[in-house]
């Protein structure tokens, strides 16, 4: 880990806990593997704000964004530099509600330059709540 930005790789999982917006978040690690990871968020009062005291839509956005790094990192190669975030969208469809919400990852494309990562967001009861896609920047060291 560099200051406060994660580094890719291998070691990036141990350090989860450590990020303080994590920590304050409540998010654990459920499972994560090159190209795949699925993160879980304990709700509280911190992270409720939406329609019917449901999780607020920027935290399922944050999600959305660290979830993706957890299933893209694993990936970077030697001569891969993190970037940061190019592009994300995220599309909700129900209010997500309960003790606990899931964003689980998927990396549909990694190039040399970017890479694409798909990010659904589900409730307890296994409901898609929401589904983000990025666009993740990566630049080439010299």
């Amino acid at each position: 880990m560099v200051g406060d930005h994660p580094t890719p790789g291998p070691g990036l999982r141990e350090h989860f806990a450590e990020f303080p917006f994590h920590r304050y978040l409540g998010l654990t690690i459920d499972e994560a593997r090159p190209g795949f990871a699925r993160i879980c968020l304990q709700t509280s009062e911190r992270t409720l704000g939406g329609i019917g005291n449901s999780v607020h839509g920027g935290v399922l956005a944050a999600l959305v964004d660290i979830a993706m790094l957890q299933a893209l990192f694993p990936l970077f190669g030697p001569g891969d530099e993190a970037s940061g975030t190019a592009d994300l969208n995220i599309t909700y469809m129900r209010p997500a509600m309960g003790e606990r919400i899931y964003a689980e990852a998927t990396v549909l494309k990694k190039g040399r330059q970017q890479a694409v990562t798909e990010v659904s967001i589900i409730d307890e009861q296994g409901r898609l709540c929401a589904k983000g896609r990025t666009i993740y920047a990566i630049r080439q060291r010299t």
